[in-house]
């Protein structure tokens, strides 16, 4: 089975995601600076959760550089990680609405962790259609920045209770983390 309606699926959901969180902008009313002031939590949410689909795309593209085939089951578990990404812009909405509740902020780390969760079960499917001993299993290694970052998203869900803003922190060091592409598949994709 080709990859290529599913690289062109999640690509057009991506964009559709993205495009809900942009129509979450409102336009200011007014002429002077203090208009922009109520919009700071909303611009900084909307910053912040761009990054984070941006992220998932930028690594979903090199992962199905590496792969040569697919089958079912890779398919119910791309849409598995796709379903969870769609819930992002409620989520980040709800947060700017909110003004951060920890309600909010733990609801948004609930959906980053099951993204999270999503991304390895779909590597490893991937892994077994391709085999223990091929260019993308090796590449994907131990996977120890995708344990961390479940294991940081996991930590600030109840820490959203404690501080809404260490939980916050968390989830971008887990952006810093991923920010740059996955060196492990950068250097076992084949050279242009």
């Amino acid at each position: 089975m080709g990859k290529t309606r599913l690289e062109a699926f999640s690509d057009g959901v991506i964009a559709i995601i993205i495009t809900i969180m942009v129509l979450e902008l409102k336009v200011p009313h007014g002429e002077d600076a203090r208009v922009l002031l109520p919009m700071i939590p909303i611009f900084l949410g909307y910053i912040f959760s761009f990054i984070m689909v941006g992220i998932y795309w930028n690594n979903h593209h090199h992962l199905f550089h590496m792969v040569q085939r697919i089958n079912g089951s890779v398919l119910w578990a791309n849409l598995h990680l796709l379903f969870w990404l769609s819930l992002i812009p409620v989520t980040t909405g709800w947060m700017q609405e909110s003004h951060f509740s920890p309600l909010s902020v733990a609801l948004y780390g609930v959906v980053l962790l099951m993204a999270g969760i999503a991304w390895p079960i779909m590597m490893h499917i991937l892994i077994k259609i391709h085999g223990y001993e091929s260019p993308l299993a090796i590449a994907m290694g131990k996977d120890r920045k995708g344990k961390l970052s479940v294991t940081l998203y996991a930590a600030a869900i109840p820490l959203a209770f404690v501080s809404r803003w260490i939980a916050i922190g968390l989830y971008i060091a887990v952006a810093v983390i991923w920010f740059i592409p996955d060196q492990r598949v950068e250097k076992s994709l084949p050279q242009d």
